[in-house]
């Protein structure tokens, strides 16, 4: 047991999944993590490579995974943009890799040592075309940890580029973490080929798995990797039939996700209010239901730690009792569009958006749950809602 930060606890995270290359460009509030890796890696085998910018790293990244490597970067928002050509490739190509986004305000520089949780759908849909993408969210120095494990896990079993998405707060702060070499049974590993090497051998071959038997460079087997849409011999093609059975099978791989990640779920059996939150705004709203209740108000939490994809109906049977939902993160509503359009359309959901840099309280989450009007079936007073869209906000507290 140790006492660390967020990002330290990243590091050592990654280095106990049997992370061997890191290359990475400074970048607040997530430069810890590349500190603790140049001084972690050649300790333990690896390569430490700080590179011109954030697109190189990750391009670093890709040829030390083609090279068999288990391979990371870790940047903020604005790196994270620069980086999404390269997902994408990632993605298409099946490169396994993990990319660690430390949130902060944005857009552009914006605030770079303020927390924010508004990369949630650049997470997800910040490489043009269609792609889904495998985004976990830990809400606490031993969770970073642990989902580090996870997503090196995910990355190399399901050959895909994984995103640990947290945010300021969660990367700086210190609490006690139990570090140990994990169960081989939780590293996974990369596919092997199926047949072995061969003027007909097929790189992007695959079992009912959908997963490719794609070999590392090096290891005997001549085949080609491209950006393109591609075939089974990795050379490009603009088969329309081709192509779609590529997108519908890496869509089909990725779903197998929503399986693997648990739900959090606290207090919800008699909930009729319930919050859902993810990161730092989680731990918030997990003490927001403590106190109401306290005060006989029928409180619930829904913490999500896999933001993409979407674990539609273990989130739809959690919030199945509830009258209101309340998402709170910490942007101007970027998540809550997903709980609006799982939930029954009786559930009337709101929108607890903050943004500008500070995080949402307990306080002001239990201030807003007592504002809400009775006939919700809620406990308080009668307060202002007003309707945008399809959500309700509180216009006292910043929500979106």
């Amino acid at each position: 047991m140790r006492l660390m930060q967020g990002n330290e606890a990243c590091a050592e995270g990654a280095i106990a999944a049997g992370c061997r290359f890191f290359g990475g460009y400074p970048i607040s509030p997530s430069s810890e993590i590349a500190e603790a890796m140049a001084r972690l890696l050649p300790k333990n085998g690896g390569v430490f490579l700080q590179a011109e910018d954030e697109m190189a790293s990750l391009g670093a990244v890709i040829g030390a995974s083609l090279g068999g490597l288990r391979a990371m970067t870790a940047t903020s928002g604005p790196g994270f943009s620069l980086m999404q050509e390269h997902i994408g490739y990632s993605h298409l190509a099946e490169i396994p890799c993990v990319v660690v986004d430390v949130m902060r305000g944005g857009p552009s520089t914006g605030l770079p040592t303020a927390p924010s949780q508004g990369d949630v759908m650049q997470a997800q849909w910040g490489s043009h075309g269609d792609r889904s993408a495998v985004v976990l969210a830990p809400a606490s120095v031993q969770e970073v940890y642990d989902f580090m494990i996870e997503a090196f896990r995910l990355s190399e079993t399901l050959r895909t580029p994984v995103t640990v998405l947290f945010d300021e707060v969660v990367g700086h702060m210190r609490e006690g973490v139990e570090l140990g070499a994990p169960d081989e049974s939780r590293l996974g590993s990369r596919p092997e080929p199926l047949e072995p090497p061969s003027e007909a051998f097929k790189p992007y071959g695959r079992d009912e798995s959908f997963i490719p038997h794609i070999p590392n460079f090096g290891s005997g087997y001549r085949f080609h990797v491209t950006g393109l849409m591609h075939d089974e011999r990795g050379f490009p093609t603009s088969n329309t039939e081709i192509v779609a059975e590529l997108l519908e099978r890496l869509e089909k791989k990725i779903q197998v996700v929503q399986s693997m990640v648990p739900l959090e779920s606290y207090q919800m059996e008699d909930a009729t209010l319930a919050f859902v939150a993810y990161g730092i705004s989680g731990r918030t709203a997990r003490a927001a239901v403590d106190l109401l209740r306290a005060r006989g108000v029928k409180a619930g939490l829904v913490r999500p730690k896999l933001l993409w994809p979407v674990q539609d109906e273990l989130i739809e049977a959690a919030l199945a009792r509830a009258d209101v939902v309340v998402v709170a993160e910490m942007n101007r509503g970027q998540w809550v569009r997903e709980v609006e359009r799982i939930v029954d359309k009786t559930t009337l959901v709101l929108s607890f958006g903050k943004a500008g840099g500070a995080t949402i309280t307990t306080d002001e989450l239990v201030s807003f749950a007592l504002s809400l009007p009775d006939a919700l079936s809620i406990a308080g007073s009668p307060g202002a809602l007003k309707k945008e869209g399809a959500f309700w906000s509180a216009g006292a507290h910043e929500a979106g």
